[in-house]
């Protein structure tokens, strides 16, 4: 039995699981499609504020790195694995979301384990960790009913965060100590290097597929079932993520060189100012760039994409902390 057939087996035995979460009825579809947001990578760049400013400065910072090398993780090994998802293998599976990149590992199912996972982690409660672990499971569960992954892309994107996390916390301490006792110019310097790693990678990934084409069916399939067509080699996400990356790594090194590590202190009343002033920020900030910025030529396009993500979390970091402080909301 050759290895085609093999594989062939697997996602058969795999769409009958596709099969049997949509058969349970459509009352579902809303439910799970709500959960699924609860882990899409524009949900975090909106949560991270919140918690950086208003709960927890450490936890949203741990957020922030999980969020963009899980992402960037997630984008490689999905160029190198070339998978379907369901609703491009069988029409029989119901496309009941949108997605158009390639299906192994699920994107949601690893960030929901990282970023809740670290989340956790952080808090250190059991009520916090069994929330946490329902997520994620629920998580999991909605994209294969939403018929956008098969189980075994949820598995690998649960492992593949769970050594996330393990590796994270493993290097945080020394990482930190070390970059602590450099030069700010050292710090921001690192700051970018380490956003131009998160760059190349899915560059190599996507190398690597020069030569690979799509198979026709995979397409066709896709139409038949009303979802998306598939477009897997973007990168605009992975462009979004490294200038999360600069602009939030470096926006903190600069506010713990002046003022030390940041704090969330104050009253319920004055956070919620600092959250409602800060989030405004944002607002103005994401949509005043993308009306200035073009996004032709494409180079051209992909440079100023990083300097707006560069810019939106350089104001969560440090320019937003910075205006609460001068308003007297720190406190």
């Amino acid at each position: 039995m050759n290895g085609d057939s093999i594989m062939d087996i697997l996602l058969n035995f795999e769409t009958t699981i596709n099969l049997f979460m949509q058969s349970l009825g459509t009352w579902l579809t809303l439910p799970f499609q709500g959960i699924s947001l609860l882990a899409t990578e524009y949900f975090f760049i909106l949560i991270i504020p919140l918690i950086y400013w208003c709960i927890d400065a450490r936890m949203g910072l741990r957020m922030a790195f999980m969020l963009v090398i899980s992402g960037t993780i997630n984008d490689f090994f999905k160029m190198l694995c070339h998978s379907p998802r369901p609703f491009w293998y069988d029409s029989r599976v119901k496309a009941l979301s949108q997605e158009t990149s390639f299906g192994l590992p699920s994107g949601h199912s690893q960030n929901s384990i990282s970023l809740f996972g670290i989340m956790a982690a952080t808090a250190k409660k059991k009520a916090a960790t069994i929330i946490m672990v329902v997520l994620i499971f629920l998580v999991g569960l909605s994209r294969i009913y939403l018929g956008m992954h098969f189980l075994r892309d949820v598995l690998s994107g649960w492992l593949i965060g769970l050594l996330l996390i393990a590796l994270f916390m493993a290097a945080e301490k020394p990482v930190g100590n070390w970059l602590s006792k450099k030069s700010l110019g050292v710090q921001i310097l690192f700051s970018f290097l380490f956003a131009i790693f998160l760059l190349i990678l899915p560059v190599i990934a996507y190398s690597t597929s020069a030569n690979w084409q799509m198979p026709v069916e995979w397409i066709k399939t896709a139409a038949l079932t009303g979802g998306a067509v598939p477009d897997p080699f973007k990168i605009e996400g992975d462009i979004t993520l490294a200038g999360v990356a600069f602009g939030f790594t470096s926006g903190y090194a600069c506010w713990r060189k002046k003022y030390g590590l940041p704090k969330v202190q104050g009253s319920a009343l004055k956070r919620f100012a600092r959250f409602f002033v800060g989030i405004i920020g944002v607002v103005i900030i994401y949509l005043g760039l993308k009306m200035i910025f073009p996004e032709e030529p494409l180079l051209l396009g992909y440079g100023l994409r990083f300097v707006r993500y560069s810019v939106l979390s350089l104001w969560v970091s440090y320019f937003a902390p910075l205006l609460f402080k001068k308003m007297k909301l720190d406190r």
